[in-house]
């Protein structure tokens, strides 16, 4: 492998391109920068612009994803790319996304400076990540593969406007037509490996003292958006324990129990998480004086392990039931929806902790708990990893806290990462 490029180590770019992203979503309390809207668009110029200076090649295709790329000297060979989104969800951060980018960039201008690689080194800048906007997860990615359903251009709207996904393609410049005939408008077979760099979203690397993690997988999801509880409405102070058909004490009870196998998960050095984000009563039909007799929530799980997700499905459908029979309810879990657990490449996962660990970089492994767009490449057979860079505060919000010094470490581990990939040693 030959030396590091002149500059690695240093950030020649994103301190600066932050700063601009920062003024073209300022939304206060914090950052918007709408799927297929102006400010998606002004931050896809900035990186054209940069790419243009730098003296890289860059296309976008016909749905808006920008492909910015470094020419090997076999084009024809897959390329190595890595990448990552600039929308962002309303009054969120200004890192979300954004650092695989800008990361991805400072690659591209390290890599420019030294030999000319043995093929294609692709940075991608995806469209409409966040499903806020439109219903649709992953929505650029899945259109660049021909993924998207044929009519979501006709019947997807976009959250703030009501208009079609159509609309808003068409006036931001691009054309929905490749998704309505389901054209691939990238091969997955031309793609080596798929690297994205992204903040974490969680507290673990500030917890456990980490400017950098390496992940093991993307979770898996299954998630009951109509979940319901029917007892009987009755009067608070005439009707005994025994007698009641109280909704909200069986709710309790279901939490309980599945709270009881998440633990036991936990214990046995499974991977789980599990969230009822909402949890409520009619206030038309309920009060303070009635025993509540319905009650509606939502059911979040998730896991890296396809046979807990499964595991937790049975266990739910028998505690429902149970408790149902016990307390004289009927608790209806409603339609679920499921996403596979993407895993990362373990080729890649240890490539990248070998870059960290000859830069003297200390990191961790990590699970990532969001869904991320590296999972439709993954879903298509591409190798791929994440990087994760230590953010304070969380994500999805104003206050959302990435020390610059923390991306520069997590960029020199992508570009170690790549520099062993394109030239290793003899």
């Amino acid at each position: 492998m030959p030396d590091a490029p002149s500059g690695a180590g240093a950030l020649s770019r994103s301190p600066r391109l932050f700063a601009e992203l920062e003024r073209i979503g300022r939304d206060p309390p914090g950052i918007t920068r709408p799927s297929f809207g102006a400010r998606e668009n002004a931050a896809h110029d900035m990186i054209r612009r940069e790419a243009a200076d730098i003296g890289l090649e860059h296309r976008t295709d016909a749905v808006g994803n920008l492909y910015v790329t470094l020419p090997g000297r076999d084009r024809s060979a897959p390329a190595l790319m890595t990448g990552s989104h600039m929308d962002s969800v309303p009054h969120g951060g200004n890192f979300d996304g954004a650092a695989g980018v800008l990361a991805g960039l400072e690659m591209l201008d390290r890599l420019a400076r030294g030999p000319q690689p043995p093929c294609d080194v692709t940075l991608m800048a995806i469209r409409a990540e966040e499903m806020i906007w439109f219903p649709q997860h992953y929505l650029g990615s899945r259109a660049a593969f021909g993924l998207l359903p044929h009519d979501a251009p006709d019947k997807v709207l976009r959250s703030d406007s009501g208009q079609t996904l159509a609309h808003h393609m068409t006036e931001a410049g691009f054309d929905p037509q490749p998704i309505r005939d389901a054209t691939r408008l990238l091969d997955p077979a031309r793609i080596r490996a798929f690297v994205e760099l992204h903040i974490e979203q969680g507290p673990v690397l500030v917890d456990d003292g980490f400017p950098v993690g390496i992940v093991t997988g993307i979770r898996g999801n299954i998630r009951h958006r109509f979940a319901s509880i029917t007892g009987e409405t009755t009067h608070a102070g005439a009707v005994p324990r025994a007698a009641r058909k109280d909704a909200v004490r069986a709710g309790a009870e279901l939490i309980l129990a599945l709270e009881t196998f998440w633990l036991d998960v936990d214990s046995s050095g499974g991977d789980m998480v599990l969230t009822f984000g909402e949890f409520f009563t009619d206030p038309a039909m309920h009060g303070v004086t009635k025993v509540p007799g319905a009650v509606r929530f939502t059911i979040d799980m998730r896991s890296q392990d396809a046979a807990t997700l499964d595991a937790f499905e049975t266990t739910l459908a028998r505690e429902a039931a149970r408790i149902s029979a016990k307390r004289g309810v009927t608790i209806d879990p409603g339609p679920s929806t499921r996403a596979a657990p993407a895993p990362m490449s373990p080729a890649i996962r240890a490539g990248l902790d070998a870059a960290a660990t000859r830069a003297g970089i200390a990191h961790t492994d990590i699970a990532s708990g969001g869904g991320h767009d590296c999972a439709v490449f993954a879903g298509l057979g591409v190798p791929v990893g994440m990087i994760f860079v230590r953010n304070d505060h969380g994500s999805h919000n104003p206050d959302e806290h990435m020390d610059i010094a923390d991306f520069a470490l997590a960029t020199d581990v992508l570009t170690g990462w790549a520099m062993a990939e394109l030239f290793p040693d003899p």
